[in-house]
């Protein structure tokens, strides 16, 4: 690996991390572009674990862009903020799922998933169900229909991330599971499963990322402890500090511009743009472009 190519792979990462966009499969068909981890088995067990660990990378960006919310569920643990621990206490709730089958499926999920065209799959699938969600809403909001809990809209508003349950918290988790698939995205269930339980956009947006934080914490060091040494063998420390660096960077700017965008406008630009990602990349294999 070249520091070009750490450099675009960290931009592809912090960019598309927070977004409902999938970083996974966008990193997955960059890195088949780039002709990275197409040398055999190591070098694609190296790439897969060096295009987890620079997620640490968005990590970081987001503890410092929220670091009002970590010092608040701080402060819960220590017993001197109620709030602060109810949503630790949720976001560990949320975790849990995702954490057992991971560990229980990782490797199957590896083995089969982590290809261009089940990427392609989810990109679709997953941009189908984004705009099947936004119409939902309108419509709810228009005819006030209950949400799962039996509550009605309040001025097409949902609650607030203090006002959101353990029950609430533990479908988030259940539906984060579903994002094993690459291509799928994390943002993307998390944010859904928040809106469908009732949450606003907004509280569903800053739930996801926190519990992101926890999730994708624990994904990095799993694969850095298992793959971590022949990742290092084979694309060396200063390509993985670069990534590091340049997808804190692109994450931080990714996850400010999704804030001030969603506060202007609906879910349903990223569920077209995955719909048009799939349609290109599906000519591009079946081109031979791409792998």
């Amino acid at each position: 690996m070249h520091w070009w190519q750490a450099v675009i792979l960290g931009i592809v990462e912090g960019l598309t991390e927070y977004l409902p966009v999938s970083s996974t499969g966008h990193l997955l068909v960059a890195q088949s572009l780039l002709g990275i981890g197409t040398q055999g088995d190591k070098a694609k067990e190296a790439a897969d674990a060096y295009a987890i660990c620079i997620q640490a990378g968005a990590i970081v960006a987001v503890l410092g862009l929220y670091a009002g919310r970590v010092k608040q569920m701080g402060m819960g643990l220590l017993g001197r903020d109620a709030a602060g621990r109810k949503l630790l206490i949720n976001l560990i709730a949320a975790f849990i799922p995702a954490a057992v089958i991971g560990l229980a499926l990782s490797k199957i999920i590896k083995h089969y998933l982590f290809g261009t065209w089940p990427v392609v799959a989810a990109w679709l699938v997953g941009g189908l169900a984004i705009l099947a969600v936004v119409q939902w809403q309108k419509h709810r909001r228009a005819n006030s229909y209950p949400d799962m809990f039996g509550q009605t809209p309040d001025r097409g508003r949902g609650c607030s991330i203090d006002q959101v349950t353990l029950q609430m918290a533990v479908i988030i988790g259940v539906m984060q599971c579903l994002a094993m698939w690459p291509g799928t995205s994390r943002s993307l269930v998390t944010i859904l499963g928040g809106l469908m339980v009732g949450m606003s956009l907004s509280a569903a947006v800053e739930f996801s990322f926190l519990l992101g934080v926890i999730t994708l914490t624990a994904a990095t060091a799993h694969d850095a402890k298992e793959s971590g040494e022949l990742m290092l063998e084979m694309f060396g420390p200063v390509n993985l500090v670069v990534g590091f660096v340049v997808a804190a960077f692109a994450a931080a700017l990714a996850v400010k511009w999704m804030v001030s965008y969603l506060n202007r406008h609906s879910l349903a630009v990223f569920g077209w743009y995955r719909v048009a990602l799939a349609a290109v990349a599906a000519m591009l294999i079946a081109g031979g472009v791409m792998a």
